[in-house]
């Protein structure tokens, strides 16, 4: 004998819609808790206006200062007298001519001028010259790097000689000193802009006039023509304690 079950008895029949219902009303409520804000009321204090205060409050006695009027405008130059003269004098009218030539006058022809050209002083570094300066002495050299260590050589032999080595010592100068001396030799073998640079001013002037006693060299060539070389040479000599 099968036993006989209610339809409506069964609690699992309606299980998906009382989920879907419970579902809704949690997440409301949980939307609801969330968003809920609330103010804390500050009380803010203006203050006591005490207007017994106002009253009591003593006002400056300020005094004005009076400003003196400016003087009075001197009185107005009085005009020299105008004599008037009457107009008699003729006024001698100065006629300028024109410098255009007429047609019927001769024109002089002009002879052609003659423009002179001028050489530019060109400046080749010693490094890279074709045909170097050359010192007296190092004529019989051969090869332009030969003339170069020559040159060289006895500049270095003619500047030991002549430096004044005590100087330094009478300067109060010690240890070891650097001169970095700049000249040029001309196209005509002269030397010329002499600079020096060292850490006392008559070191300096020592240079210049040593640099200043060096003979006269046979120029420098670039491309068959006499240019002008710059040169550099740094002296360095240990000053004895």
């Amino acid at each position: 004998m099968e036993p006989k079950k209610n339809v409506k008895a069964d609690v699992s029949r309606n299980s998906s819609l009382y989920f879907a219902v419970g579902m809704v009303l949690m997440l409301a409520l949980t939307y609801m808790t969330i968003n809920y804000k609330t103010y804390e009321k500050e009380a803010i204090d203006i203050g006591q206006l005490d207007l017994d205060a106002l009253d009591d409050e003593e006002i400056p006695i300020t005094n004005q200062e009076i400003i003196p009027p400016p003087p009075p405008p001197p009185p107005p130059v009085v005009p020299e007298e105008i004599e008037i003269v009457e107009d008699e004098k003729e006024i001698e009218e100065t006629v300028i001519e024109s410098t255009e030539t007429d047609q019927e006058e001769e024109i002089v022809e002009v002879e052609e001028v003659e423009v002179e050209e001028v050489e530019e002083d060109i400046e080749v570094p010693f490094a890279v010259i074709e045909n170097v300066p050359i010192f007296p002495g190092c004529e019989r050299e051969k090869g332009n790097n030969a003339k170069k260590q020559c040159m060289s050589d006895k500049i270095s032999k003619f500047v030991n000689k002549k430096f004044n080595t005590d100087l330094a010592s009478d300067l109060g100068l010690s240890g070891r000193q650097r001169i970095n001396v700049i000249f040029k030799i001309d196209k005509t073998g002269n030397i010329i802009g002499i600079q020096a640079r060292a850490p006392h001013p008559g070191l300096e002037k020592e240079a210049k006039r040593v640099i200043g006693l060096l003979p006269k060299m046979k120029p420098g060539k670039q491309r068959g023509k006499a240019v002008t070389v710059p040169y550099s040479l740094p002296i360095l000599f240990q000053v004895q304690d």
